[in-house]
């Protein structure tokens, strides 16, 4: 029951981060109805700002903020210069290919800047671990637990009690009339990438202590975090961090209890979920059942 347990939060809290990832993934598909593979890239990329605002001599977490302002001027332009040209093309396929480019660029990019070599981020709260009961927790993953939930919190604010959040929602369900009703659904369209980028470089920067600085970094952890978007829901935020906390749990699980996937094939466990769900529910958890007459 102790190892069962430990597994149990271990895997909340990364949950916890992959269900961040998703969220920034989710934002990106409801505003422009396309998946953007470059999330991470963009996310990694953002989290070696942070770590050179630090070396620069910025408190950690003032080194953060800037890395996450950087991020959703990152995604605005982004979603400026490179989506919205191709936006009102009936096929999307143009737009994934500019994403699969974007990653390509910016990876290589932080391999020239800062180097292939792994560096030590450091961690936003250190000290000894928690014990709860018989669970030990990092102060690192209970930072990571509350600011998931502080960033859920702010998302439902802005969306539920704002004429911004409001504004960019109708904007994503239905650009024609928002236009009609006089929302600038462009700009609206910005913030969302911007949104989902900052997202993406706050999650980036709390992962890095535990996966090391280097450009290939979140390649496993987008992988858990498209299995989360897909498992709730590509147009549901709550299901992002539903699925998340899901994958989380079901990856370190059976890591742990079944024998054959252990630490090293704990991928396909993410690539089964995304599998199923494709298969015997494609909308998701909490995604939206859509109707074509055909």
């Amino acid at each position: 029951m102790h190892v069962f347990l430990q597994q149990l939060v271990d895997g909340l809290t990364w949950g916890a981060l992959y269900g961040a990832f998703a969220l920034s993934i989710v934002l990106v598909y409801r505003a422009s109805g396309i998946v953007n593979f470059a999330q991470g890239e963009m996310a990694m990329f953002a989290a070696f700002f942070a770590w050179q605002f630090h070396q620069w001599g910025a408190p950690l977490y003032v080194a953060i903020l800037g890395a996450m302002a950087v991020a959703f001027l990152m995604g605005a332009v982004t979603e400026r210069v490179l989506i919205r040209p191709l936006a009102g093309s009936p096929n999307h396929m143009p737009l994934v290919i500019i994403t699969l480019g974007l990653m390509l660029v910016l990876n290589s990019a932080a391999g020239w800047i800062w180097g292939v070599q792994s560096r030590e981020f450091p961690s936003t709260m250190s000290g000894p671990v928690v014990t709860l009961g018989a669970v030990a927790v990092s102060r690192q993953s209970l930072v990571i637990v509350g600011a998931v939930v502080v960033v859920a919190a702010l998302l439902f604010l802005l969306f539920q009690r704002t004429r911004v959040g409001l504004a960019m929602r109708a904007a994503a369900g239905n650009p024609d009339s928002a236009e009609l009703l006089g929302i600038p659904v462009g700009r609206m369209l910005m913030i969302g990438w911007g949104l989902a980028a900052a997202i993406g470089a706050l999650a980036a920067s709390l992962a890095a202590p535990q996966l090391f600085l280097q450009p290939n970094m979140l390649v496993a952890s987008l992988i858990y975090a498209f299995a989360a978007a897909v498992l709730g829901g590509l147009d549901s935020p709550i299901g992002a961090l539903v699925g998340g906390l899901c994958v989380g749990v079901a990856e370190n699980l059976a890591g742990t209890y079944i024998e054959w996937i252990g630490h090293d094939f704990k991928q396909a466990v993410a690539l089964v979920l995304i599998l199923g769900v494709l298969l015997f529910r494609p909308e998701g958890l909490f995604g939206a059942r859509k109707v074509a007459r055909v």
